[in-house]
């Protein structure tokens, strides 16, 4: 698989993340809980080749959540049904280190990725909303540098269990009555800060060795967590091309600093695009868009970043509050660039909201223009590929629309050349860590858990 070529996969969002996407005429209203609906929809992104479909979560709700957050189906759960329904396309879901014991987890993922025959991928949250914390029979939620330090340890648990069993172990000779090799069993014998977990796994690895891991943290501790422990970063949609790019240079800087080198991780940020055949259908999407959201509706979604803060009290159209540390310690990275934008651009609080409802950008265009804009983001360094929203409409214009211009350019495939989610991205398998390989191909993630950490900005 050639690194020269774009990444793509997709956010599948049932009725969709945004308060009023359900109302949207092409998305049936029990989306959400509809196996069959993500079923069809990972056919077509299949038959389009992307290289991955993403299920994202969350483990509170209330009132004020989207309609998609207040009703679907948990990840794992549709991952598995998805896979026995596909062949070739990856499969990323969302599990929490805060809330989920390591030996768990990696149960169910090394189940997956043989069920789907290699093609299962981690995206590694830390649970920000303070909800999470009372569904898990916790008072508050752990802090900010608390919920990293669980997650490194987690995911360092979660990789040793992974390698429980090197992949020639089970010998299974009826004749000789020899079942595995004992020898080739490694328990992992862990006990740390947050932690304690002997193994072995009861699950042996896939062709690809272990799950992709994507990790999406922007805030001081989630670069770091990314930079040491991830394969891929599912980086903010709001980034633009110059933030990217200091984004994709600090996060490699990292990685080197741990001993990786600066090809071993990939970036891609998320976007929602808009494309038509001509500047007038463009028009005419963002507009019928644009009227399925109501202030009231844009202000719930922007409480979401700023642990569903009632926004409903302050006066639309002066200068967006002073918040003070409201958001910190959820999500930090979204409210804190929220802010910093509204400060430094003197926006009100209506400019905000309906910003961050259908932001205008780049991506929406005429499949020229977001083709270009594409190219030109993959070919200035600041991402390697798109996780495509379906916030604003859904993906299907871009698999029918743009990715032909990217495929005229060299830029996106025609046909799978692998059936692994590590190969789609253009990673090797992994290797077991107790196997007899050079030293080069070893994996550099395995490093002690005290490990020195390597400078990095001197704030989130």
């Amino acid at each position: 698989m050639s690194r020269e070529q774009m990444k793509f996969g997709v956010l599948f969002d049932g009725v969709g993340l945004s308060n009023w996407a359900w109302r949207r005429k092409e998305i049936p209203v029990d989306a959400s809980v509809d196996i069959h609906h993500y079923i069809r929809e990972a056919r077509f992104a299949e038959a389009a080749k992307l290289d991955f479909l993403f299920i994202s979560d969350t483990l509170a709700v209330t009132a004020e959540a989207s309609p998609h957050l207040l009703n679907r189906l948990e990840p794992m759960t549709m991952l598995g049904a998805i896979a026995v329904s596909t062949s070739k396309i990856g499969l990323l879901g969302t599990l929490s280190t805060s809330y989920t014991e390591p030996f768990t987890t990696a149960r169910q993922l090394a189940s997956l990725d043989l069920i789907s025959n290699g093609r299962v991928g981690w995206n590694v949250v830390t649970s920000a909303l303070d909800g999470a914390a009372l569904n898990h029979s916790r008072d508050a939620n752990y802090g900010i540098e608390d919920r990293y330090r669980r997650a490194a340890e987690h995911v360092s648990v979660v990789r040793g269990l992974w390698d429980s069993w090197e992949d020639d172990a089970f010998v299974r000779d009826k004749e000789s009555g020899v079942f595995f090799r004992p020898e080739k069993m490694h328990q992992l014998l862990h006990k740390g800060e947050f932690f304690r977990c002997d193994g072995p796994l009861g699950v042996v690895r896939s062709r690809q060795g272990h799950p992709v891991l994507f990790q999406a943290g922007a805030s001081e501790g989630g670069r770091d967590l990314a930079a040491r422990t991830t394969d891929a970063i599912f980086a903010g949609g709001r980034m633009t091309f110059d933030e990217a790019k200091e984004y994709v240079t600090d996060i490699r800087t990292r990685a080197v600093a741990y001993g990786r080198r600066p090809d071993d991780l990939i970036f891609m940020p998320s976007i929602n695009v808009i494309v038509g055949e001509d500047e007038e259908a463009v028009a005419d999407k963002y507009r019928t868009a644009c009227a399925l959201v109501s202030y009231e509706e844009a202000l719930k979604w922007l409480s979401f970043f700023f642990s569903f803060h009632d926004f409903k009290g302050y006066d639309p159209d002066a200068p967006f509050p002073e918040l003070g540390s409201i958001g910190s310690e959820n999500y930090r990275s979204a409210s804190d660039h929220i802010k910093r934008v509204a400060r430094d651009e003197r926006l009100t609080l209506r400019q905000v909201a309906q910003r961050w409802a259908i932001p205008q950008n780049e991506f929406i265009g005429t499949a020229d223009a977001v083709a270009d804009a594409c190219e030109r983001w993959f070919r200035g360094g600041a991402c390697d590929g798109f996780i495509l929203g379906c916030n604003a409409t859904t993906y299907h214009d871009f698999c029918d629309l743009v990715l032909p211009k990217l495929r005229a350019r060299g830029l996106f495939r025609s046909e799978y050349e692998t059936d692994t989610f590590r190969g789609h991205l253009g990673f090797p398998p992994v290797p077991n860590r107790y196997a007899d390989v050079p030293d080069e191909l070893r994996d550099r993630r395995d490093a002690p858990l005290n490990a020195p950490k390597p400078a990095g900005r001197s704030s989130a």
